[in-house]
């Protein structure tokens, strides 16, 4: 099958020609007539398998009749992340060079009154996040009565991040009869009644059972510790056979902490995630396409839709908390028909979070086995990460690490040197018992007794000697009254 023959116009397949593309994938065969005809549809396809283009592609011959006015788009297109939304928006850009179609993008992150101009002038499709457009709507900035097409894209994403009830607020805003298409890496029953409310006999169309990772991407478990991980990570990013690499954490701290800790070491390495400025983002992600740098640090932000070429390697420095996750991480591989590698990091304590991944997958995930970086960490490495001190300072390598302040407020170097010398005290010098609470009963009962000085026997009519110190047995010359003045 050719694309010629889903019913799409020359215009159409003359873009879709020059991008490089000559067959449709099974998500864009199945989608494309029942979209050009009008119908509801509901895509579950596993990602990575062309799912954008089987909406945009029909959309824009749909929408290359009509006309549109100011502020009331003709068309709606619904993405969980900013990301997402402009990934789409190139996608318009590339496959509708040869229509007159305008666009706009509503996302946060970016100007909002060039995005009002946009809308002004009326646009024929119009691509946002959730939360920028019930903004713009709660302003009186849009209309969304002439919306004839909707578009919910990454449902389940959109589940995840609590956008369904504003997704529902949007549906009720739009005609009823309008035309929708829902798509989704998996259908939780949350998103089943979505689409059964708000989507008239629709046809469903699966390419790929729920869940499934991609069989092109091959995976693996490498077994280390958390002390290690970013040691192991370091051994496998020098793989003869990576070219580029996406490596996912679970927390931005620890994508801000990895990406300059890989810097420090020579990778040509930088960072997304969700902290960042949209504009920065952005900048980066062209950074990892163009070639300036191949390795990039992320948290999920970036886990779902992202379409870059060419990545050979996943690393799921984390193992995600959610099983979903690491569907939508590793896809970031693997894509057109291409082959990738999926590598996750894992310590005994992720041992349920990996178990969870499996049962969704319906796979167990080969193990390698504990690597040399696991077992012991090298001198390099001690010299080259950075150490935690004493309230969260670091310095660079564990031996070089400013000390950490005692209870006394003395570095832990003099610590070490007053207690060494306090045994060489005890070792070389008879102990002090001029004070009651510098000796216990138990150290001085297991002390031999002493021979007393010959001073240290008073007169009859001396006063009484000050307290020495001894706690032991009372001896015998003293049971019987000498040195004392019982005889007066």
């Amino acid at each position: 099958m050719t694309f010629a023959d889903l019913g799409l116009s020359e215009e159409l397949l003359r873009a879709i020609s020059e991008a490089g593309y000559t067959e449709p994938t099974p998500i864009q065969a199945g989608a494309i007539p029942p979209v050009l005809m009008n119908r509801d549809l509901i895509g579950i396809a596993q990602t990575g398998t062309g799912k954008t283009a089987s909406f945009v592609l029909p959309m824009i011959d749909i929408l290359a009749h009509g006309r549109s006015r100011a502020r009331m788009p003709r068309s709606l297109i619904l993405e969980p992340t900013r990301e997402l939304a402009a990934q789409v928006a190139e996608n318009f850009e590339k496959y509708g060079k040869y229509h007159k179609l305008s666009m706009a993008l509503l996302i946060g992150g970016v100007n909002m009154g060039e995005q009002v101009a946009a809308l002004e002038k009326g646009v024929d499709v119009l691509i946002a996040t959730p939360g920028r457009l019930m903004d713009l709507f709660g302003r009186g900035k849009i209309l969304l009565t002439g919306c004839s097409l909707l578009v919910i894209d990454e449902a389940d994403r959109m589940l995840d991040m609590g956008f369904i009830p504003d997704i529902e607020e949007i549906c009720t805003k739009l005609p009823a009869n309008r035309q929708t298409l829902l798509f989704s890496a998996t259908m939780p029953a949350p998103i089943k009644k979505l689409a059964d409310r708000f989507l008239s006999n629709p046809k469903q169309v699966e390419v790929s059972r729920p869940a499934t990772a991609n069989l092109s991407i091959e995976q693996s478990l490498v077994e280390t510790s958390s002390r290690n991980k970013r040691d192991t990570l370091r051994r496998l990013l020098n793989a003869d056979d990576l070219k580029t690499a996406i490596i996912f954490s679970n927390r931005k701290t620890t994508v801000r902490d990895l990406a300059e800790s890989l810097q420090r070491n020579g990778f040509k390495a930088s960072q997304i995630h969700g902290d960042m400025e949209q504009a920065e983002r952005i900048r980066e992600l062209d950074r990892f396409k163009n070639g300036e740098i191949n390795v990039l640090v992320a948290s999920d932000v970036a886990a779902r839709g992202l379409d870059i070429k060419g990545v050979s390697h996943v690393f799921n420095f984390d193992v995600p908390w959610h099983p979903d996750d690491y569907i939508h991480r590793i896809g970031r591989t693997g894509r057109a028909g291409a082959t990738g590698k999926a590598i996750t990091l894992v310590t005994p304590e992720d041992a349920e979070a990996v178990d969870n991944i499996e049962k969704l997958t319906g796979m167990k995930i080969p193990r390698v086995g504990q690597t040399a970086a696991a077992a012991a960490p090298s001198s390099e490495t001690e010299a080259e990460e950075p150490v935690r001190g004493a309230g969260g300072r670091t310095s660079r390598g564990g031996k070089k690490a400013s000390p950490a302040k005692g209870d006394a407020g003395k570095p832990a170097r003099a610590r070490q040197r007053d207690a060494e010398a306090a045994v060489e005290d005890r070792t070389e010098k008879p102990q002090a018992t001029s004070d009651r609470t510098k000796a216990p009963k138990r150290v001085a009962r297991e002390e031999p007794v002493r021979e007393r000085e010959p001073q240290a026997v008073q007169p009859r009519n001396a006063p009484e000697p000050a307290d020495d110190g001894w706690n032991g047995p009372v001896p015998n010359f003293l049971a019987y009254g000498f040195g004392t003045s019982s005889d007066e």
